[in-house]
C-alpha cells in the first residue's frame, strides 16, 4: 500500500476527541447521572465548542476551562441537574481525562520511528499538562500548544500558524490529526496534511479544504505514515 503522509516530517494531534475520549468524564458519572450520562457528555460537547467558536465571532476570549465549565452549566440545566458536588467531580474528570485506547499505541509507534509529535489544542495549558499526565501520554508527546497564545479558537488560521512557527516546518510537511471533522477542514485549508480519524462515520463536513485521508482510527495511521 501507498504511504501518502511519507513525505511528512512531523505529526500534530488535536486533543480531545482525537487522543483524549471528552465523553468518559460523564461515563464515569453513571452512578450519579443514570440514563442522563450520555445526553449530558454530548450535549456538554456540543456546547463547548459552540461557545468556543462564538466567542471568537464575539472578539470575547475566555480559556477553555472557563469555557468547558460553562458549557457544563447549560448541559446540567437543559436536563435539569441540580448538584453542586457533581458539577465539580465532572470538571475535575474532565481535566483528568481518560486516553482512548490506540492514542498511546500510535503515539508509541511514532516514537519509536523518531517522529516528532506534538498537540495542537483548544485547551489551556493547564488543562493539556494535566490530561497529558492522566491519560498516561506524556513521555510521548514533545510538546502540547495551546490556543492560549493566540486568543482565539480553532478552526482560525491564526492557531495553526502556532505550529508551524513552533516547528519551522512548510504546512505541507505536517501530517495533522484530528476526529473533529470541521477541525481536520480547517487545518487542510491552511495548508496541511490533514487526516480526519473520523471515529463516529459521520458524512465529510462541506466546509473548504482538501483531506490528505480519512481513517476511521489512530490505529491507520502509522500505514499512511509508511512507518
Amino acid at each position: 500500500m501507498a504511504a501518502p503522509l511519507a513525505s511528512t516530517t512531523a505529526c500534530v494531534f488535536d486533543a480531545y476527541g482525537t487522543l483524549f475520549d471528552f465523553l468518559s468524564a460523564s461515563k464515569r458519572c453513571r452512578d450519579a447521572l443514570g440514563d442522563k450520562a450520555e445526553a449530558l457528555g454530548a450535549l456538554w460537547r456540543t456546547r463547548q465548542l459552540e461557545y468556543s467558536w462564538l466567542r471568537s465571532l464575539m472578539g470575547a476570549h475566555a480559556d477553555f476551562w472557563q469555557v468547558t465549565g460553562e458549557a457544563l452549566d447549560f448541559a446540567m440545566a437543559s436536563l435539569e441537574i441540580k448538584d453542586a458536588a457533581l458539577r465539580d467531580r465532572l470538571m475535575d474528570l474532565f481535566l483528568h481525562i481518560e486516553a482512548f485506547p490506540d492514542a498511546r499505541r500510535v503515539l508509541e509507534v511514532l516514537k519509536r520511528a523518531k517522529r516528532q509529535a506534538i498537540v495542537l489544542s483548544n485547551g489551556s495549558p493547564d488543562m493539556l499538562t494535566a490530561a497529558m499526565k492522566s491519560a498516561g501520554v506524556d513521555d510521548l508527546l514533545e510538546a502540547a500548544l495551546s490556543v492560549e497564545s493566540a486568543r482565539i479558537y480553532k478552526p482560525h488560521r491564526t492557531v495553526y500558524e502556532l505550529v508551524t512557527l513552533h516547528l519551522r516546518l512548510r504546512p505541507e510537511r505536517v501530517c495533522f490529526v484530528s476526529s473533529n471533522g470541521w477541525d481536520a477542514a480547517g487545518a487542510a485549508h491552511f495548508g496541511f496534511a490533514a487526516v480526519w480519524a473520523n471515529r463516529a462515520g459521520a458524512p465529510r463536513e462541506n466546509l473548504p479544504g482538501t483531506l490528505a485521508a480519512e481513517i476511521r482510527d489512530l490505529d491507520a495511521l502509522p500505514t499512511l505514515l509508511g512507518l
